[in-house]
């Protein structure tokens, strides 16, 4: 085992060493958004893809499922619940107040949607209108150090 270190190590140092040496690429992490989920869950016909018509009509199903006595909207708690079941959390984003743009305290179906249109288009990386699972996954570098480079200290010490 130790042996086994060491050589990895020498390797790094020697194409360190060597003028033009590419260095060894840092292991990537697929990382997929609480909304991105959903939106692959609204894959009604099941061909790996979502339609911005799937999605509206997963997003008027998911509002269905939890606004149970058809006000048409979700109160914040409501909307807690609603993220629980289809985001996973109730505190994943988005978060009530950034969708709620009126500022009724409540969340309507009309007001979901335009949020996810958003989502969508933002998402939508070819702008072909479809939402394909490469889409929905972001893929970040991993340097095995924390974001800012700070290895757990905080600024100013």
């Amino acid at each position: 085992m130790l042996l086994t270190m060491f050589a990895a190590v020498a390797t790094q140092v020697a194409a360190a060493q060597v003028p033009g040496a590419v260095p060894p690429q840092p292991p990537a992490t697929m990382v997929v958004e609480p909304v991105a989920m959903a939106l692959a869950t609204f894959d009604a016909d099941a061909d790996g893809r979502t339609s911005r018509s799937e999605m509206e009509a997963g997003v008027r199903r998911s509002v269905g499922a939890i606004d149970v006595n058809g006000a048409g909207k979700l109160r914040y708690l409501d909307f807690a619940e609603w993220a629980l079941r289809w985001l996973g959390d109730r505190n994943a984003l988005p978060s009530p107040f950034e969708v709620d743009s009126n500022g009724d305290d409540a969340v309507s179906l009309s007001e979901l949607q335009a949020w996810f249109a958003t989502t969508f288009a933002r998402l939508d990386r070819n702008h072909d209108g479809v939402l394909s699972r490469a889409e929905l996954l972001t893929i970040r570098a991993s340097f095995g150090r924390d974001p800012g480079g700070r290895n757990g200290q905080r600024r100013g010490r």
